[in-house]
């Protein structure tokens, strides 16, 4: 275990900007490297990148901030397999850790006391034939699904999968940046009576697109 090394882009301390967590103090680990290739991508930087960092590295530099919530993102960081390593450890330190992912990789390996944040990839994504919904029998109640929507067509089909499968884990619909506004994803959503929870990238509403918030 101590020269188990993964290829990290970042790691940085921010306000949770989306999901169960949104506005807590906390630490991001990011990834390098992801199989899709999104067109509302905003991490691209995330792609590439060499810096080889083994684990026990890696909870030694978090352990200087003080919060017990850790954010594993990417890019896709289930593309290393070591991740599943640093998903366990994390665990052991007694860290309240979530795991951002396409749902392109399969999740059954996946720590169960990790809550997963999955992205189902809808069309405007140019990616959502990669979706494997086998992944939505994985899904608990403390995880949640992510449908990222850049036109009414978007909502559209996300409407369709939500009720073609069933499914545990918390809902969330977020507007592409700058494609739709949020005010016309929640009338979109209040218009069907859908039971998910709308969702706006609160670092963005502060910083922007700058890099490590």
């Amino acid at each position: 275990m101590i020269n188990v090394k993964l290829n990290i882009n970042e790691i940085f301390y921010s306000l949770q900007g989306e999901a169960r967590e949104v506005g807590l103090p906390s630490v991001f680990i990011r990834l390098t490297g992801c199989p899709l290739k999104c067109t509302y991508c905003d991490t691209e930087y995330a792609f590439k990148g060499n810096n080889l960092m083994k684990i026990d590295a890696i909870i030694s530099e978090i352990k200087q901030y003080d919060t017990p919530y850790i954010c594993v993102t990417g890019g896709e960081p289930l593309l290393q397999k070591n991740c599943y390593l640093l998903l366990d450890r994390l665990v052991e330190n007694n860290y309240q850790v979530s795991l951002e992912t396409s749902g392109s990789i399969n999740i059954q390996d996946v720590n169960a006391l990790v809550s997963i944040v999955m992205d189902v990839k809808t069309p405007s994504s140019g990616e959502s034939e990669q979706n494997k919904y086998t992944n939505f029998k994985k899904l608990t109640v403390k995880d949640q699904l992510k449908f990222v929507i850049g036109s009414h067509s978007d909502f559209d089909w996300s409407v369709a999968i939500l009720n073609q499968y069933s499914i545990t884990a918390g809902v969330l619909f977020s507007p592409v940046f700058g494609n739709i506004t949020p005010m016309q994803l929640a009338d979109w959503i209040l218009d069907k009576q859908l039971n998910v929870r709308l969702q706006l990238q609160l670092h963005k509403l502060l910083w922007g697109d700058e890099k490590g918030k």
